[in-house]
This record gives C-alpha cells, structure tokens and sequence, in this order.
C-alpha cells in the first residue's frame, strides 16, 4: 500500500499527486504476482479507480547452474562477496543483461565464464588498439572524432571501412537507447555483442595491418583515429550497463589523452547525438551485401579445398539489384578479404554462369493451370530471364522467387554459388605463379608464429634463415623481400635444405627455429633478433 501509506495520501494531496502514480516498479514476478503487485493494483482501483504505476517489470527468480533452488547445503548457493571478487561485478552484470527475463538464471561459474569469454573480445580489440597506437606515437588530434570531421572539411574522402563502421556506432547508439527506453535490457545486449562482432571479425581484421609499421601514412591515420572513436562511442554506449569496464576505457583513451572532455564516463550525456553524422544506412547494407559474398567465396574455397591464404586469380560478382556506388567502393575490401587478384562485377546473364531453372509444381500447379507445360517446355530449352528482384521469366509468365528454383552450374576451372540475387564465380585454376604466392604466404604466417613463439617484442627487428629445396628457394626469392617487410626482417640468408624433411632444431647462432611445410616442399625457418648495433 505504498502509494498510499508512505506519500502522504490523505494528509498531503498535493505531494502525493507529485509521485502518483509510479513511473516504474520491478520486483521479481513469481514472488510478487500475488502479493505486492496484486496488493498494489487491488488498493488503488479501491480508492481511486486507477493504476498505481505505469510501467511494471517483472522477472524470474534464480537457480543454481545445475537447476536446482540455491541451498547452502546443496553446495550450489554462492555468496554474492564471493561472487564479486571471484567472477567480477561488470561479468556478473553481463550476465543478469542478457538473460531473458522471463526464464529462470542459471547462476554459477562456467555461466560466468562464458559472459567473460564474450567481454574478452571487446577487451582484445582495446588492448590491440592501446598497443598500436602506443607504439605508433598516435594520439587523437582535435578531439574525439575530430580527424573524421578534419577531412570531410578538407574534402579528402575516408574509407569506405572506416565510414562503415562509424556508421555502425551511430545505429548502435540509437538501438540501445530505444531498448533501454522499453526496459528491454537483453535486446540492448544482443546490439553490443552484435556490435563488438563486427568490430572485432570484420573491421579490426581487415584494418590490423593499415595500423602497423610501414602503412600509409594517412590511411593509418583513419585506421587509428576511426577505431579510437568507435571504442569511445561504445564505451559511451556501456556505461550505463557495464560502469567499471566502461569507465576503465574511458580513462585511457579519453581522460589520458584529452584533460579538457569529462574526467568520468558516466559525466558525459549519450552519444547518438554526437554519432548521428556518421549514420549511412546505404552503406551499411552495401558492407552486409559484400560480406555475405566473402562468406559464399569462402564457402568455395573450403569446398575446393583450396586455403585462404592460397591466392586465386579471379573473382566475377553479380549483385542483386545491379552496381552501386557504395558496393563499387568496397570491391577492395572483399578482394583482400578472399584472397583474390582481381574482382569484377558481371551481369545475371554472364557466360561465366550456367543456369537452369526448375519451376515448383506444388506451388504454381493450381495458380497456372493449362500454362504448366509450356512453362515446363521453356524451363528444359532454358528460355527464361532471371529479374533483378529474383523472380522469373519464362513462356510468358513471371514465377515469385519462392516458385522457382535457379541453379548455377559453373564452367570448366571455375566455383559457383548464389544467394537471393548475389552470385560469386571464383577461378579455381591455380598457375605456379599463384601457387608460389600462396606458399610465400605460408612462410610469412610461419615467421610471424615463430617470432611469437621466440616471445619478442611487436617492434624487434630481426633476421631469418631459409632452408628449402633449390626448386622451392627459386620460387621463393621474388617474394622474401614482401616477407621480410611484413615480419620486420632486415635481412634473410638462404641455404639449401638436404633431404625431404625439415628439422625444428635451430642451427648453430640462431635462437628459435621450425619447420613447415609448403606446396612446393619443406622449409626451415630460423630467426634471431637483430643487434642494436646493425
């Protein structure tokens, strides 16, 4: 009877009316269904014929990870202290965030795990950042954002990934701010996990190597300063959920750098404002569309048996709807993403691209009627047009996309597939000349596990020794110098390797060394760190 016991119903009216009714109360639903609610609801349309809150969130209740009621002498209760210090508070919010509200918490350690497992990501794509920027010299220049804003004045155009995934952070502002305003803590969850995905397996992975030692210039400094204001935009974003994680952040990429901004996250308003500028939904739907291909060439690749880091020479794209500028933009980011030489965008009809159509029967038997066999006729002599919305054309009559059927069969030395419109042809013919890249490839992912595995510094320079067959080092020598920039090599020797196989024991003077095989034979790699003194 709070509304009316404690706010001074009857001697107060005027005060009373300030706080009635609530604008939210919570409390968890199987417990108070019948009681503080009910109470609550029963009082007041006594009284006054109305709710006594307007928003009521109720959940359920907790167990422990093995189902069960939590009881201490069932061994599965866990004391909240130890919790705590165990688990960590902002893991444990994550938890209670993305459980859905209506099913019961299984609270425990490997629960606990798993949510850390998840923060790890966001925490990994931080401390990449904080290492390489520490190691670069970079620091944000005229404000957080502000590089961005600096070249849209200058007119000089910005990535098309740097764009995308600002454009991101401006939606995920506005999304988690709407599922706040409902109460709808799990759907605000599932957008920064979605989020810190494409932030971690798509934006930092294709941009790791724009922020290392030799890059360009001025595309390093997108990649930096766009990351930096991405990481600040979610940070803004996870104050108000994870407030120690987010404030940890905030410190050292805002207050660190910038002493004029708010000295605490949780001093500053939300950022849909701020990020509202960078909002481009047409780009956003054009990477969706580019990163759908990647995973259909991937998928070839994998079918084909043919690795990643394998180059191909050729991929043909055909993208539902026709070209478009922002998609004309990102055909770079999908070549490097699977490892082609060149990619060009084709039409549906391309001969690259045999097609056949198969017409539904159960679905257009009753609408078509007498029109089937001539329908069948022009489907077997492969009289049809494929429309740009996916439908089909064929004797006269235009089948749905859910009434047909389009299969692509792929020419000699060529891989197809297609999905709702977007078509991939990938040329799967390997020439020695690309099967000499890919192995170079190899070696420079061997060389940079090894120098993990030495445990030097990201900054050592170093020097590598080559062991292979005679054959394999001809084809290799092109390459050494590409595989010596991208390790920090400031030099390699060569010897030819005696026998088929390759040794892991480093030979005399050099520190760590391994063997790995390559297309073309076995190789031994060995390194030392190079003398300060050259």
């Amino acid at each position: 009877i709070v509304p009316f016991s404690t706010l001074h119903y009857r001697e107060d009216p005027s005060y009373w009316a300030r706080w009635f009714p609530a604008d939210f109360i919570t409390e968890s639903f199987p417990g108070q269904f019948r009681n503080w609610f009910y109470s609550l609801l029963a009082m007041s349309t006594v009284l006054r014929r109305e709710p006594p809150f307007r928003t009521i969130f109720g959940y359920s209740t907790l167990f422990g990870e093995d189902g069960r009621p939590r009881h201490k002498s069932w061994g599965n209760a866990i004391e909240f202290d130890e919790a705590a210090e165990r688990m960590g508070v902002d893991v444990m919010r994550w938890m209670y965030v993305n459980a859905r509200p209506e099913d019961n918490i299984l609270f425990g350690w490997h629960a606990a795990d798993d949510a850390r497992r998840r923060l790890l990501v966001l925490w990994n794509v931080y401390a990449f950042f904080v290492t390489y920027a520490r190691l670069a010299g970079w620091t944000p220049r005229q404000g957080v954002g502000g590089a961005v804003d600096a070249a849209d004045a200058a007119g000089a155009p910005w990535p098309a990934l740097d764009r995308w995934i600002l454009s991101r952070s401006a939606g995920l502002a506005e999304e988690v701010h709407d599922r706040l305003l409902e109460v709808d803590a799990v759907g605000a969850g599932r957008a920064i996990d979605a989020f810190v995905e494409d932030l971690s397996t798509w934006y930092l992975r294709r941009s790791r190597d724009r922020m290392r030692a030799g890059a360009q210039a001025a595309d390093r400094e997108a990649a930096f300063a766009t990351l930096h204001a991405a990481l600040v935009g979610l940070v803004r974003v996870l104050a108000p959920v994870l407030p120690f994680l987010a404030e940890s952040m905030y410190q050292n990429l805002v207050v660190a750098v910038e002493p004029t901004l708010p000295d605490s996250v949780h001093l500053t308003r939300w950022p849909a404002a701020d990020l509202a500028r960078f909002r481009d939904p047409g780009l956003e739907a054009a990477m969706a569309t580019a990163r759908r291909a990647a995973e259909l060439v991937r998928t070839l690749r994998s079918q084909a048996g043919i690795r990643l880091r394998q180059p191909l020479a050729s991929l043909w794209l055909a993208l539902p709807g026709g070209s478009s500028a922002e998609l004309d933009a990102l055909l770079d980011i999908v070549r490097e993403e699977v490892n082609v030489k060149a990619v060009e965008l084709i039409g549906d009809e391309s001969e690259l691209v045999e097609r056949r159509v198969r017409p539904l029967l159960p679905k257009i038997g009753r609408r078509l009627g007498p029109a089937i066999p001539a329908v069948m006729a022009a489907a077997r002599e492969g009289a049809f047009r494929v429309l740009p919305d996916g439908s089909v054309e064929l004797a006269g009559v235009t089948l749905a996309p859910d009434e047909v059927e389009v299969l692509a069969s792929p020419r000699p030395g060529t891989a197809v597939a297609h999905d709702a419109g977007l078509v991939v042809v990938v040329d799967t013919e390997l020439t020695p000349e690309l099967l000499a890249d890919g192995d170079a490839r190899e070696l420079q992912r061997a060389v940079q596990d090894l120098r993990k595995a030495a445990e030097l510094d990201l900054d050592d320079r170093i020097e590598l020794l080559i062991e292979a067959p005679p054959a394999l080092l001809e084809r290799l020598v092109p390459y050494l110098p590409a595989v010596a920039e991208e390790t920090l090599a400031d030099g390699w020797e060569t010897a030819a390797l005696v026998g088929q196989s390759a040794s892991d024991a480093a030979p005399v003077g050099w520190v760590a060394s391994a063997s790995v095989a390559l297309d073309g034979g076995p190789v031994r790699l060995a390194l030392r760190r190079r003398s300060s003194d050259g």
